[in-house]
């Protein structure tokens, strides 16, 4: 008998593998979880083994309604068709961010043929970083608080996709995220708890998004995002994806979870956009939508008022 024929080899080879492994029996409980999962997800195996994926919100795919590893969830679906998912997702890290991650789900079989259960592997997606990193080692390149893009290298990739249009015509979108109440946050919380928010918030928006786009620190509560070759028709649904995402994301402190609303602000590039010409739509519609907001919270908690 071979020493690979044995159970707990064939397990220690799967926990040690560098990618995320996750083993699941059919009401999903996680029986096994690799080196590489605790890596991408920050939860560690003692964590996780013996939770359901469900209730804890581990894992996730990308679709809508989907968020809480619904029945559309690559496991299930593997499990429910009996064939191999592929799909691109998100997992949720401990941390309280989004990682993007490409997912694999194949079922697992007993001896008599029977499924026991699910294997699903998910490796990190490329982020929005890599597609920055020649520019970084420029001066005041990066933000120190979250280590993104700073204000001053996206106001250069700002400047590089208007030209790009103007010369080629290859369209583009921005969107434009407020923290809301981020003053208020850091004052309850202090510093601390907001620049740990930023960075999760950071770590989502760039998992998020294409290796072509961009995405940095705007100003003291907003991040802006570069949507590379992104037309009118398909902002709306990459917006909706994002912003799901990002609701999403939160910190733990002093024992609760903590988070604040964010706004969302487009505008796709029109010919003869200029960088203030394209921010200044970008700032109206975030305005528009935060003041919405205000006026949505000022009728809650004052349902009586106006008419």
């Amino acid at each position: 008998m071979s020493p690979f024929d044995q159970s707990d080899v064939a397990r220690s080879i799967l926990e040690m593998l560098p990618i995320g492994v996750c083993v699941v029996d059919t009401e999903k409980r996680i029986v096994v979880w690799s080196d590489g999962a605790e890596r991408i997800t920050g939860h560690l195996r003692h964590e996780v083994i013996g939770h359901s994926c469900i209730a804890e919100a581990l894992l996730h795919c990308d679709q809508p309604g989907c968020e809480f590893c619904s029945g559309e969830c690559p496991v299930a679906r593997a499990m429910k068709t009996a064939q191999p998912v592929h799909a691109c997702g998100f997992v949720h890290h401990k941390a309280g961010h989004q990682v993007g991650v490409r997912v694999r789900a194949v079922v697992v079989r007993n001896g008599h043929g029977s499924i026991i259960g699910a294997v699903e592997t998910f490796e990190e997606a490329q982020s929005a970083r890599y597609g920055q990193s020649e520019t970084f080692g420029l001066p005041e390149s990066l933000d120190e608080v979250t280590g993104l893009a700073s204000r001053t290298m996206m106001q250069l990739h700002l400047l590089q996709a208007i030209e790009t249009f103007a010369s080629i015509q290859v369209p583009f979108a921005v969107l434009c995220f407020r923290l809301e109440q981020l003053d208020h946050f850091r004052a309850s919380f202090g510093p601390e708890a907001a620049s740990s928010l930023l960075h999760v918030v950071a770590r989502t928006l760039e998992g998020a998004l294409w290796k072509t786009d961009f995405v940095g620190r705007w100003s003291d509560d907003s991040f802006l995002v570069i949507l590379n070759s992104c037309r009118d028709d398909a902002l709306q649904s990459v917006r909706e994806r994002v912003q799901r995402l990002v609701a999403d994301s939160s910190i733990a402190w002093w024992g609760e979870r903590r988070s604040v609303p964010v706004s969302i602000g487009q505008a796709t590039m029109q010919t003869g956009d200029t960088p203030a010409s394209l921010m200044k739509r970008t700032d109206q519609s975030l305005n528009a939508i935060s003041h919405a907001r205000a006026r949505a919270a000022g009728s809650e908690v004052n349902p009586s008022s106006g008419s």
